[in-house]
C-alpha cells in the first residue's frame, strides 16, 4: 500500500510536525510535505494556534506544482472552521492528486470527514502511514479529544534504591545536570505543570521553563486544599498563570492569591480533599493537552491510586539515599497481585543518570 518513498515523505513531515514540539498548544503538531514527481516542492508546520495550518504552508510554498502532486500529512486535515478556514477546502482548490495521512484527527468534529471530502472530491486518499509515530507526536491531543482528559506524565528523580529526599527534607540535587535540563525539556512541551502544596512548602519551587529556551511558559497548577500555601512562594512570583485548587472556602487567602495574579477553583471530593479525577476534568476543557506533574510522595501517590497518570517519566542517579522519602506513599501490599503493572517505554542514559519512561498497563 505504501512506497518507501512513501516512508520517507512521511517521516519527512512528523520531523516538520515536531518543530511545533513546544508551541502549538492547544493544537496538535502537524507537519505537511508536498511532493511532484518524487520532488519536494513546499513544506510547512503548524507553528501555533491561530496561525497558518500545515497544509497551508506548504501549498503556499509549491505553489502551481501543487497541482496532481502528493501531500503528505500528520493529521487528517481539518474540514471545519475554527480559528483558519478549513485546510479540506485549500486541498481540494489546489487540485492535489493524492494525499496521504498519518492518522485520523480524533477531534470529534474532524473525525474522518476532511478525509471523506477529499474522496468526494475524486483525490486519491490514503491513511496509516507511520501512524503509531504521528499518535505519539500528539499524545496529549489525542489523549484529550479521545478521553476528554489530559494525557498526564508524572516525573520523579531518585537515587537508584528510591530516594527522593533525605529525611531531613534536603533532595537538591539528586540527577546531574544534563538530567535537570532534559527535565525541563519535558516541561517545556506540557501545556501545565502540577505540584501539591507539600512540595511548594518543601522545596519553594518556581515551576517555570528555564534550563532549555522557550517562547512560553506552561501554565502552573497547584493542589492546595486548604489554601497553606505562603503568599511568598517563588511558584506566585515567577511570571506566568498560576491556578490554585483548594477544597474549601476561604475568601481572606483567595483574594489575596487573586491579588498576585492567581485563579482559584475549589475541586472538594467526599473526603475534603480535592478532586484529582474533577481536576483532571476540568483541566481538559482548559484545552490542556500534556500535564506534566512534579510533586511529592504523598500527591503522586492519590493521583496514582485514583487512575490520573498516564506515563512515569524517572530519572535514576547512580547513588544510594538508604533511609530516604520515596517516590510513592503507596499504602504496602499483602499480596504481590495487587502491585501495579506497568510497561517500560524506553531507558536512556541522559548524563550520569538514567531516563527511564513508562506507561500504566492500558495506556498505550
Amino acid at each position: 500500500m505504501f512506497t518507501p518513498a512513501d516512508h520517507d515523505f512521511m517521516a519527512r513531515a512528523l520531523e516538520l510536525a515536531a518543530q511545533g514540539l513546544t508551541t502549538t498548544t492547544p493544537n496538535p503538531r502537524v507537519g505537511a510535505v508536498v511532493v511532484r514527481e518524487g520532488r519536494v516542492v513546499g513544506e510547512g508546520w503548524h507553528r501555533r494556534a491561530g496561525e497558518p495550518h500545515a497544509e497551508l504552508l506548504a501549498l503556499a510554498q509549491a505553489g502551481g506544482q501543487a497541482r496532481g502532486a502528493t501531500v503528505y500529512l500528520t493529521l487528517e486535515p481539518c474540514s471545519h472552521f475554527g480559528r483558519t478556514p478549513p485546510c479540506v477546502d485549500a486541498l481540494i482548490d489546489a487540485r492535489v492528486g493524492r494525499v496521504v495521512a498519518a492518522m485520523e484527527d480524533p477531534n470529534p468534529r474532524v473525525n474522518g470527514r476532511g478525509l471523506e471530502r477529499l474522496r468526494a472530491a475524486g483525490i486519491d486518499v490514503r491513511c496509516g502511514l507511520l501512524e503509531q509515530e504521528a499518535r505519539e507526536l500528539n499524545i496529549g491531543f489525542v489523549s484529550r479529544m479521545s478521553r476528554e482528559l489530559p494525557w498526564v506524565r508524572l516525573k520523579v528523580a531518585a537515587s537508584l534504591d528510591g530516594g527522593t529526599a533525605l529525611r531531613n527534607g534536603r533532595s537538591q540535587w539528586i540527577t546531574g545536570e544534563a538530567a535537570r535540563t532534559d527535565g525541563h525539556a519535558w516541561r517545556s512541551r506540557a501545556c501545565a505543570i502540577l505540584t501539591g502544596i507539600g512540595t511548594v512548602r518543601d522545596d519553594d519551587p518556581e515551576l517555570t521553563v528555564r534550563l532549555v529556551p522557550t517562547t512560553r511558559q506552561p501554565l502552573r497548577v497547584l493542589v492546595d486544599s486548604r489554601l497553606e500555601v505562603d503568599l511568598d512562594a517563588k511558584l506566585l512570583h515567577a511570571g506566568g498563570p498560576v491556578l490554585v485548587v483548594c477544597a474549601i472556602d476561604n475568601p481572606d487567602k483567595e483574594q489575596e492569591l487573586r491579588d498576585r495574579g492567581c485563579e482559584i477553583i475549589k475541586l472538594a471530593n467526599a473526603a475534603g480533599k480535592v478532586d484529582l479525577p474533577a481536576l483532571m476534568r476540568e483541566l481538559a476543557r482548559r484545552e490542556i493537552n500534556e500535564l506534566h506533574v512534579e510533586a511529592g510522595a504523598r500527591l503522586n501517590a492519590s493521583l496514582v491510586r485514583e487512575g490520573c497518570v498516564d506515563e512515569l517519566l524517572v530519572y535514576l542517579a547512580p547513588s544510594l539515599l538508604g533511609d530516604a522519602a520515596g517516590m510513592f506513599a503507596l499504602p504496602p501490599l499483602d499480596d504481590l497481585a495487587g502491585r501495579i503493572p506497568l510497561v517500560f517505554r524506553s531507558a536512556d542514559r541522559v548524563g550520569d543518570d538514567l531516563r527511564i519512561v513508562a506507561r500504566f498497563a492500558g495506556r498505550d
